[in-house]
């Protein structure tokens, strides 16, 4: 629908202004035929996105939900006496602070997204930039929080572990990653189709139209 709308657009701009104030035999003018005509690619295209943002926003309220629990609780506890995390010294709980706080915040920003998208009214012309952006924006900060909550996960349980097992750890930790880069690799085509429908223009005109 994006691209349909760029092309009559494009054509609109190519065109004589009075071309476009016309009626058809029908008694309709040019936009409303092109409304009339795609009227079956807008429901569609409601339909995927709703659905779409559906289940993105699922998985942004549980990763939420997760991150928000993570970042309330300190590994190892704090220390009685001064208040301080015990192992605040650890680089370890730094990439622990940092990535659940990073999850929060995308997560929440990615659910926002998603909801925007779904209580847009899905007119003609939201399918240009409006919702595309608030999608591609959605799914950045999606993959963004997934893997911020994985990293976390992963610092965290390292606590839990001697010094001679954390190294044989890491291949579980890697394993534990696999499934989110499949997920966003099986992603990345609607993805990179998303960036190159928002900045791809469709080809200008060589010439310029002289209207009467």
């Amino acid at each position: 629908m994006q691209w349909e709308i760029k092309w009559y657009q494009f054509v609109k701009k190519s065109m004589p202004r009075h071309f476009f104030t016309r009626f058809n035999d029908n008694g309709k003018t040019p936009k409303e035929v092109f409304t009339e005509t795609h009227k079956d690619l807008v429901k569609e295209g409601k339909e995927w996105l709703t659905k779409t943002s559906e289940s993105c926003s699922v998985v942004a309220a549980l990763i939420a939900t997760v991150a928000f629990a993570t970042s309330a609780t300190v590994p190892g506890g704090v220390d009685q006496e001064s208040g301080k995390p015990i192992f605040e010294n650890e680089p370890v709980f730094n990439i622990f602070s940092i990535s659940s706080l990073v999850a929060l915040c995308f997560s929440v920003t990615a659910l926002v997204f998603f909801l925007t998208i779904l209580t847009s009214r899905y007119q003609e012309k939201d399918f240009v930039k409006d919702l595309p952006r608030k999608l591609l924006l959605g799914l950045t900060t999606l993959f963004t929080s997934i893997a911020a909550i994985l990293i976390s996960f992963c610092s965290g349980h390292s606590f839990m572990l001697k010094d001679e097992m954390r190294s044989a750890a890491y291949p579980i930790y890697a394993a534990t990653c696999l499934p989110m880069t499949f997920f966003a690799l099986a992603q990345l085509p609607l993805y990179f189709d998303l960036i190159w429908a928002i900045f791809k223009k469709v080809p200008q005109r060589s010439y310029k139209v002289i209207s009467d």
